[in-house]
């Protein structure tokens, strides 16, 4: 029986693809096997010993310490792509409400209308005039970032008449595939800044990422740039775009990312972090992060981690024989080690992946029969092991 907790309210779509014969689930639970998050705080979380992964569902992990928990062996999965359609309405949305000042005029008309009667079509008609903003067509949107979301939210605005230059120094084969021939893609960020009239940022908060929206990067820009971030709030430093905005070099502001210092500024609108707010993407993420759970608990397969490299082996676990699961520290050696023991043991290994991701390892050993105690023991000892757990036929 595996134990999962839950952190946050979790999809009962999801959820109800753990089989209930060998999974427990629930938000209150004494050493998990796994842990199901969406937004919940784990940095000053203690994990029981017995805990071997965590699955986000959401693509962000900077809730998570994920290079802490990959020293302990625990896999940190979230779920790319499970959310990216919601998001990517966001954007459009967006660029839209940076362009045309609709939520200026709303207001306008609920707080100097209200109560004028047979007046208003003739104010509203008088007052229009405050609220005129440009087209999205025949515009330029830089794209920052082309994974899952941001080749949608470039193919959409391909559709919609913009023209489209991307920038993306990781972008996948997969990603290049799906984007749309009529959008070009830079190869350096200033590429970007210095012909968009719109930018939006879809890359994960990083080191090298945090605040790269700031007075340097701003001065390179067109003027009356709309910058939109629906990312991570820490993309963007504030104090420097609010300055922007009150000379003039950046016409509007559209963050998911509420802050003291954004608020009550007729030039940003503020969002509650919105992005991956429907029902539709929630049961998306929880689908896939129960799947990802379920193959790594079961099989020891890992797909999707942020923290782990990608490690599948295609057959099955040999009828009435053993897989060990070993993550491990990345060093030359390993599996010699490993098959050393297995021989001495004499037991049949059918099956072998080891994969590296920086610093940690993971392999996954197919062998003929059930590995013993003994063996498990003088595995788990070998220098630069974190863990072994053998999965039964």
């Amino acid at each position: 029986m595996f134990k999962i907790q839950t952190l946050n309210k979790i999809s009962v779509v999801g959820l109800n693809n753990f089989p209930r014969d060998n999974y427990e689930v629930a938000s209150e639970l004494n050493n998990p096997d796994a842990i199901l998050v969406r937004s919940a705080d784990m940095h000053e979380m203690t994990l029981s010993e017995n805990t071997k992964a965590v699955a986000r569902a959401g693509a962000g992990t900077n809730n998570i310490p994920c290079k802490e928990l990959a020293e302990k062996g625990v896999v940190v999965f979230n779920t790319p792509g499970a959310n990216a359609n919601a998001v990517k309405e966001l954007v459009i949305l967006a660029l839209l409400i940076s362009s045309r000042p609709v939520v200026a005029a709303n207001k306008w008309v609920n707080t100097e209308l209200t109560g004028k009667g047979d007046e208003i079509a003739a104010l509203a008609e008088k007052g229009k005039s405050k609220f005129v903003g440009p087209e999205l067509r025949g515009k330029t949107l830089g794209v920052i970032g082309l994974g899952a979301i941001g080749a949608q939210v470039a193919n959409t605005a391909i559709a919609l008449g913009m023209n489209v230059i991307g920038y993306d120094p990781f972008l996948s084969v997969k990603a290049a595939l799906s984007l749309d021939h009529n959008v070009k893609v830079s190869e350096t960020l200033e590429g970007i800044y210095a012909k968009a009239d719109y930018i939006t940022i879809h890359v994960p908060q990083t080191d090298e990422t945090k605040g790269m929206i700031n007075a340097a990067s701003i001065k390179t820009m067109k003027d009356g740039v709309r910058i939109i971030n629906l990312a991570r709030g820490g993309l963007v430093n504030n104090a420097d775009i609010l300055a922007a905005l009150e000379s003039g070099k950046v016409a509007a502001h559209v963050t998911d990312f509420a802050d003291e210092a954004l608020m009550n500024n007729d030039k940003v609108i503020c969002l509650p972090h919105l992005g991956a707010s429907t029902p539709e993407a929630e049961d998306n993420c929880a689908v896939m992060a129960v799947k990802e759970l379920r193959d790594f608990l079961e099989t020891g397969a890992i797909t999707n981690s942020v923290n782990f490299p990608r490690a599948t082996i295609d057959s099955q676990i040999p009828a009435n024989g053993t897989r060990l699961c070993i993550p491990h520290k990345n060093v030359p050696g390993m599996i010699a080690k490993f098959t050393t023991i297995l021989g001495d043991a004499k037991l049949n290994i059918a099956g072998i992946v080891d994969q590296s991701r920086g610093d940690i390892a993971y392999a996954m050993i197919d062998v003929d029969g059930k590995v013993g105690e003994e063996s498990l023991k003088l595995l788990k000892n070998c220098e630069a092991v974190i863990s072994v757990r053998p999965i039964y036929a």
